[in-house]
């Protein structure tokens, strides 16, 4: 009987240890979309040129994205996009847009315009502001 309590006791303790290696291993995953357990594709490759031209012109060198003292976050993908924006609208001498995006209470995104929220490209409150925000949302997807 000894024999068998010894066995079983054996057995156990592999069984348990087998468990917490497949714990730590999946520890390990980064899992941010829900559907695979690879890293989403806008983590592993490399920002846009804006992103990269805004976080440099800040002195941080390269940064995923670009967020400044005072500006509302919004999740990295929009901030790329925002900082796309960004520099669509500054080198147009006419521009009289101050943008920001941010992540609403429900995960939203909100357009800022001037210090006004909007809570989607259609409702923007200029023609020429919506094509240039789905003209960066354009580039931000064929970039790579």
């Amino acid at each position: 009987m000894t024999i068998t309590v010894l066995i079983i006791g054996a057995i156990v303790v592999l069984v348990t240890v087998g468990l917490l290696a497949l714990v730590f291993m999946k520890s390990n995953e980064v899992q941010l979309t829900g559907k695979t357990e690879s890293k989403p594709e806008w983590m592993t490759s490399t920002p846009p040129a804006e992103t990269v031209a805004a976080s440099r012109a800040d002195d941080e060198g390269v940064t995923l994205y670009d967020h400044d003292t005072g500006e509302r976050l919004a999740a990295p993908f929009a901030e790329q996009i925002e900082d796309i924006l960004r520099a669509k609208l500054d080198s147009d001498p006419f521009n009289k847009f101050q943008i920001d995006f941010g992540t609403g209470k429900d995960g939203s995104l909100e357009i800022w315009v001037n210090g006004k929220m909007y809570p989607g490209v259609d409702e923007l409150p200029d023609e020429g502001l919506k094509q240039a925000f789905r003209e960066a949302v354009t580039k931000w997807e064929r970039r790579g």
